[in-house]
């Protein structure tokens, strides 16, 4: 699993783990939200483009964030993409949570920001997919807040 900083460029899974650990440790005082959130953007009919964002957001002192982009054939339901969108973010965040277990950095709580808004077409989702990533063990954010999602994974999908 490959992920992509506009600091560092490519870097593995593992290296951009230790990339987020060397952010905290730079200002250990400071507080962090460690954010994931996935955007989906379809082609023309032909594939639909995720990508799923990492995010270390030093409170009010700015941020630094890495992320994967992978290629799927089209997918005309939209329910069918929000639902692999919060796939991805979980599947990231599954792996992160248990580097952090894993190294004692308990202190990094794990925010999934969800692509789906009281307006608009995914508003009747917002409680199944808060559901999974609630009953996943992780924090969920809907737009507004999610910009993990609607600004930083969007930026990458087009």
């Amino acid at each position: 699993m490959d992920f992509f900083s506009p600091t560092v460029g490519k870097l593995s899974f593992e290296e951009a783990f230790e990339e987020i650990i060397a952010y905290t440790d730079e200002r250990p005082k400071e507080q962090y939200k460690l954010i994931i959130g996935t955007d989906s953007h379809a082609h023309l009919r032909q594939d639909v483009c995720f990508v799923t964002a990492v995010i270390i957001h030093r409170v009010g002192k700015g941020a630094r964030y890495f992320f994967r982009r992978q290629r799927h054939r089209y997918m005309e339901s939209l329910r069918q993409r929000i639902y692999y969108e919060t796939y991805l973010s979980l599947e990231v965040a599954t792996m992160v949570a248990a580097k952090l277990a894993a190294n004692g950095n308990s202190r990094l709580n794990i925010e999934i920001h969800l692509d789906v808004g009281e307006k608009g077409d995914t508003k009747e989702m917002i409680r199944e997919v808060v559901g999974l990533v609630i009953g996943s063990g992780f924090r969920a954010c809907i737009k507004p807040q999610s910009f993990g999602a609607s600004k930083v994974a969007d930026k990458h999908t087009k």
